[in-house]
């Protein structure tokens, strides 16, 4: 449980760290064999994953009952939705990183490159804005959670791996290749500017 708790307090860091998330915003969670039984260490709610600490996680088990003091995040049925119906799935990672949030709010969709894992589809998978916190966002993200990744249009960045440090990984890719295609266009549109002239 310690390692547990210690690998979500060291992602959640390193996430602020790297500008993925900001404020107050932002979760992370993994899943871990408690006792024979599934337990989920989560991120508190309304507290900066800058300053999270060991005593600020909070453990709950599949059906969302708190098993230690503490408010989990309010993303916690999200989190729960996705780990009952994906398995193999061990590590969430929620960001609202710059970039890759600015897609969200955009009508252009952050296409997949080369870099992590196998390209499947042409672009990462996203879904229609659904209220942050609610169980409609919940049941629609983990129904719509095909491969690896999810944006959710006008909020940001769900990143999922079999451990918490491969859903950090992604996260900090998908930032990264959303960084890239905004460059792109960025110097795309100032070639068509001069060419104007």
């Amino acid at each position: 449980m310690e390692d547990a708790v210690k690998s979500v307090v060291d992602v959640s860091r390193y996430l602020f760290e790297r500008k993925l998330v900001s404020g107050k915003a932002g979760n992370v969670s993994l899943r871990f064999q408690n006792e024979e039984t599934n337990t989920i260490a989560i991120t508190p709610t309304m507290k900066s994953l800058k300053n999270i600490k060991e005593d600020d996680v909070v453990l709950v088990d599949l059906d969302g009952n708190v098993l230690t003091k503490g408010i989990p995040s309010s993303e916690v049925n999200l989190h729960l939705s996705i780990y009952k119906k994906k398995k193999h799935i061990n590590g969430i990672v929620h960001t609202h990183s710059p970039y890759a949030t600015g897609f969200a709010f955009s009508n252009k969709q952050i296409k997949r490159l080369e870099g992590f894992g196998e390209i499947k589809k042409p672009y990462l998978d996203e879904i229609p804005y659904i209220a942050p916190g609610s169980d409609k966002l919940a049941k629609i993200a983990a129904k719509s959670l095909d491969d690896d990744v999810l944006i959710l249009k006008n909020h940001g960045v769900l990143a999922t791996g079999p451990n918490i440090k491969e859903a950090c990984s992604l996260a900090e890719f998908v930032e990264e290749i959303a960084k890239t295609q905004y460059i792109s266009y960025v110097l795309n549109s100032c070639d068509s500017f001069l060419v104007s002239f």
